[in-house]
């Protein structure tokens, strides 16, 4: 798990000097006040850091600048406590790095209806003060998020986490290492994209290290590493049989955790945080990493097949997003469909990499055929997913702009025994029914490999596709076909003009 305290949030009050020290000294301890009880917050899983009121341009500048070159600073929080001259914003805005949400709040819940004065009016001018500072950051045509409510309302905290759940995951990008090892399935479309506009675009890097270069890694794995590892996959997993110490299949499983083994060092030792895999090109290794991948995407790695890096990047960020979360995130692949008329289902599955995070119950380790690669049958972990509600997430490279589409679904439990099925899987409905949340995915060009959260919500990812400034598409429970066709052409338009 990602611990996520370890990031900053600074939280920065908006003043000026027309109200002399008494009232600013009011806001001080009103932000202050604000400021912890939002870093006490059980909601709130990253650390608020109180920062004193600016007051001038110069301050907000140099704030600003701060914030920016903060290692551990993911984003800052602005709120104006009285009326705070936007202009002064200008230059600090302008050079600030880090994602902004905009808490339009204010100090006391409720008019003091018998008290209240001309003094309290001069303190409590965030219902003004607010607009002139959103009139500002519109003028200047940047991303934020807007929060409106009162700061200790449960519904204002859950927002506050999910817009510092996607900062935390953009933060996490930024410099992020993934690696592909061999090249994209051949012939496939989805799966290729820009990494140099990648790069650019969402500050991690993309490159391609020959299959060799593990397969070198995995052969210098220690036997009794390897004795470690198979002991441990028997003590949290249900091992089949024929997989046990001294049954016929016991060296595939020794296999599998010498490929687990050595991909965990070629990632720790090369500072990456996801990889990519293709069963087209594994010359050398003795069997498809199954157990590995899944196992590996448990710890937090990102990761997806056929090359697929975009996907295995957004695997990394939804973790990420997701640490300390109940639930968990996994690579996916919608497989087959399900289409009785009173009943109509998802069935998302892959070849063998699900993530364990998302199993309901103990996974079983078995071993079974695989009718492509052309290796030895591969190791995997078998399961079915938790019921409830969940999305899917993809992420396409449209040729003028990145696309993050977000399907809202209901996971639900296999409606039969899956006997024959040796693969971890998931049924799930999707938003707002199977024929017009399909028809949306293809209309939006939506890839077959997602991520599949049961933790994060498309708010979430809506700020998280704000913050790198991309196209955000979400089929959730009152789409249209009609105006979502009209919403992906309105949008082409926007693109092509801002391009």
């Amino acid at each position: 798990m990602i611990n996520l305290k370890q990031f900053e949030v600074w939280f920065i009050t908006g003043s000026q000097h027309l109200y002399g020290e008494e009232t600013l000294q009011q806001v001080a301890r009103h932000s202050q006040v604000i400021a912890e009880s939002l870093g006490r917050a059980q909601q709130i899983p990253v650390t608020v850091i109180f920062k004193p009121t600016v007051k001038t341009p110069d301050e907000i500048y140099r704030i600003c600048v701060d914030a920016s070159v903060s290692t551990n600073c993911i984003g800052i929080i602005t709120w104006m406590h009285t009326f705070s001259p936007a202009k002064m914003w200008i230059n600090g805005l302008k050079i600030l790095q880090k994602p902004m949400l905009h808490l339009h709040t204010q100090f006391n819940r409720d008019i003091p209806w018998s008290d209240i004065d001309m003094d309290f009016m001069n303190l409590n001018q965030s219902a003004h003060g607010d607009r002139e500072f959103g009139f500002m950051v519109s003028r200047m045509r940047m991303n934020r998020k807007v929060v409106v409510g009162y700061w200790k309302d449960p519904e204002v905290l859950e927002q506050i986490n999910m817009w510092a759940r996607a900062a935390a995951g953009w933060h996490d990008w930024q410099g992020a290492r993934f690696v592909r090892f061999g090249d994209n399935m051949r012939q496939v479309a989805v799966t290729e994209g820009d990494k140099v506009e990648a790069e650019y675009k969402f500050g991690y890097s993309v490159n391609t290290h020959g299959v060799g270069d593990l397969v070198k890694i995995i052969n210098e794995v220690a036997d009794t590493d390897i004795d470690r590892l198979t002991k441990e996959y028997e003590a949290k997993y249900s091992v089949a049989e024929e997989l046990k110490k001294g049954n016929a299949r016991h060296a595939s499983l020794r296999d599998a955790a010498k490929i687990e083994l050595g991909l965990k060092f070629f990632l720790e030792h090369g500072n990456y945080k996801g990889f990519t895999d293709t069963f087209e090109d594994l010359h050398g290794m003795v069997q498809l990493p199954g157990i590995a991948a899944q196992r590996l995407m448990g710890a937090g790695y990102g990761f997806a097949g056929e090359g697929d890096w975009k996907t295995a990047a957004l695997v990394r960020a939804m973790k990420t997003m997701g640490s300390g979360l109940p639930g968990g995130n996994s690579f996916m692949e919608d497989y087959t469909y399900h289409f009785d008329p009173d009943n109509q289902l998802v069935l998302g599955a892959h070849m063998l990499e699900i993530c364990e995070s998302i199993a309901d119950g103990k996974p079983s380790c078995e071993i079974h055929a695989l009718g492509i690669g052309g290796k030895a049958d591969p190791v995997r972990l078998v399961f079915n997913g938790s019921a409830g509600p969940a999305l899917n997430a993809s992420m396409m490279d449209m040729g003028n702009r990145f696309r993050l589409l977000v399907n809202e679904v209901f996971a639900v439990a296999p409606v039969e025994s899956l006997p024959k099925l040796p693969v971890a899987r998931v049924l799930w409905r999707p938003y707002p029914e199977m024929k017009t949340g399909c028809a949306a995915w293809i209309l939006a060009g939506g890839a077959h490999h997602t991520c599949y959260s049961q933790n994060l919500n498309a708010e979430c990812l809506e700020d998280f596709a704000g913050m790198a400034g991309i196209e955000f598409v979400l089929i959730g429970k009152n789409t249209d076909i009609y105006q979502f066709k009209n919403e992906l052409r309105w949008n082409e338009v926007y693109y092509q003009l801002n391009h």
